[in-house]
């Protein structure tokens, strides 16, 4: 079966692996290469922040983790599994997504002005490495990938047609209800941290890849624009120096701004001979190998 995945970012490039894996012969259509998406400013943290609708992107999580936890053991993927602390402000329960991440606690004595931590480990995700890696699995697994304008959904001589557009979905459907949240993040020299530290409710993060941090975050619904704020820069360094002091004096390396393709809720299912996939804001990394084995389910089933 000959079939189209437009889009190049991790949701795109997760479903032509999945589907080329399954005998489909796949070509991927983008506008731009993985290094030029915003999958590669991600964070790369695994969990799926308030991402509706809640049951599924659950059961997304939890395939994701297992794949990722089997990507840990292989080299060069930029996949490790990562402690870490998630704090947050306000008393709430344990979330629902808990089972799908696993071995969480809740700790209660991390002093103001948190009430809580939940720790865990799950995968974290180097995003400058994994993305070239998915490439080049994908091309290896006989993925073809063109680059350019993309005018609409038209399967042409395809079977079917993934729509994995993120952002381009809003123009490509036309779709609406999908709109950009432009996120922030610095990088700086990681000084040796074993853990990462996120503050939920004022969305500050401290990510460790080993040669850098991705200090965060920034999420402005409804702005675009992919050039970095100083301002911002500063306010992001003041926050995750207050988190983790030992960035406090760390270089700073770059700023990077992506944009997010945010949605009420992510959108999965077929209509005629198009799957779509799409909205899945800050979460493509936590939802990408989930997502990718329920298109490959609708496609070739």
């Amino acid at each position: 079966m000959r079939i189209t995945v437009v889009g190049g970012g991790i949701i795109g490039l997760s479903c032509a692996l999945r589907l080329a894996e399954r005998g489909a012969q796949v070509t991927v259509r983008a506008a731009a290469p993985p290094q030029d998406t915003t999958s590669m400013v991600a964070g790369g943290l695994v969990y799926p922040r308030h991402c509706e609708p809640v049951d599924r992107a659950a059961g997304w999580t939890a395939a994701s983790v297992a794949e990722f936890r089997r990507l840990a053991t292989e080299p060069g993927t930029g996949v490790r599994s990562v402690p870490g602390r998630l704090l947050r402000r306000e008393q709430r329960s344990v979330p629902g997504w808990a089972d799908a991440v696993g071995g969480m606690t809740r700790r209660t004595d991390v002093g103001e002005p948190w009430v809580d931590a939940l720790e865990f480990s799950p995968p974290l995700i180097d995003t400058a490495a994994y993305l070239p890696w998915l490439a080049a699995r994908a091309e290896a697994g006989g993925v073809c990938t063109e680059y350019g304008p993309v005018a609409g959904l038209a399967a042409d001589d395809a079977a079917l047609v993934v729509n994995a557009a993120g952002l381009g979905a809003r123009e490509l459907v036309p779709d609406e209800s999908v709109y950009p949240a432009r996120g922030q993040v610095v990088h700086v020299a990681d000084p040796g941290l074993a853990e990462w530290v996120v503050d939920e409710d004022d969305f500050s993060y401290v990510l460790p890849h080993g040669e850098y941090v991705v200090c965060g975050g920034t999420e402005e619904p409804g702005l675009g624009g992919t050039e970095p704020d100083p301002r911002v820069t500063e306010d992001i360094l003041r926050r995750c120096a207050a988190l983790v002091p030992e960035i406090a004096e760390a270089p700073v390396l770059r700023a990077k701004v992506g944009l997010r393709p945010a949605r009420p809720e992510v959108r999965l299912d077929r209509v005629g001979d198009v799957i779509h996939c799409y909205g899945h804001g800050g979460a493509g990394v936590t939802l990408s190998w989930g997502c990718a084995e329920e298109v490959a389910e609708l496609a070739l089933s």
